[in-house]
C-alpha cells in the first residue's frame, strides 16, 4: 500500500512565519520613516545650498553679480519682505543676456524654510560677497512636526561663507548661530 504524501506547511510552520514577518515589519517600519524625512530633508537643504554655492562660482568666474532669490513663478523674483524659501527660488544673473540660470520648484512637503532678517534674495558680487543680507544670515528648514531631529540650517555670511549644519543634541543649539 503508498501512502499518499501531502505538501504545503503546518499550522505551526504557518503562526511561527507570520510572527516572524509581524517582527520585522514593526522594527522596520520607524527605521524606513526616518531613513524617508532624513533623505527628504537632506535634498531640501542641499538644493538650496547647491544653488547658493552655484550662485557664488558664477558671480565669481563671469565678473558680474548673481543673485538666488524667492521665486513662485520661476521667472522673477518675488519682492521684498517674503523670506519662505519653500516656496521656491531661482538663480538669476544680472547680465541682461543671461537672465534666469536655475529654477527651484517650491517643496511638495509641508516643510518650511523661513530666513531670518526677512532675507528673500541673497546676492553674491564679482568677488563672491555676499552683499544685502546685513550681518549675514540664517535660513532654517523644520518638518511639519517643529522637531528638532529634523531641523536643518544653513548659514550665509558677509564673505560668502555657505554652512549647512544640524541641530546639536549635546548642545541643544545650532552649530551655526
Amino acid at each position: 500500500m503508498t501512502l499518499n504524501r501531502q505538501s504545503g506547511f503546518t499550522m505551526v510552520e504557518m503562526i511561527m512565519t507570520v510572527a516572524v514577518g509581524a517582527i520585522l515589519l514593526t522594527v522596520g517600519i520607524p527605521s524606513f520613516r526616518y531613513v524617508t524625512n532624513s533623505n527628504r530633508i537632506a535634498a531640501e537643504i542641499n538644493g538650496l545650498l547647491g544653488d547658493l554655492q552655484f550662485a557664488r562660482s558664477e558671480a565669481i568666474k563671469e565678473g558680474v553679480s548673481v543673485s538666488a532669490c524667492i521665486s513662485t513663478n520661476g521667472t522673477t523674483c518675488a519682492g521684498g519682505g517674503t523670506n519662505t524659501w519653500q516656496n521656491g527660488w531661482i538663480v538669476i544673473s544680472s547680465a541682461a543676456a543671461t537672465g534666469v540660470l536655475r529654477v527651484q520648484a517650491p517643496f511638495t512637503s509641508t516643510d518650511t524654510f523661513v530666513a531670518t532678517n526677512a532675507v528673500g534674495t541673497i546676492t553674491f558680487n564679482r568677488d563672491g560677497y555676499a552683499n544685502g543680507i546685513g550681518n549675514g544670515t540664517l535660513i532654517q528648514l523644520h518638518d511639519s512636526t517643529n522637531n528638532h531631529s529634523w531641523t536643518r540650517c544653513l548659514a550665509i555670511t558677509l564673505s560668502g561663507l555657505i554652512a549647512s549644519q544640524t541641530y546639536g543634541t549635546t548642545t541643544n543649539t545650532f552649530q551655526c548661530q
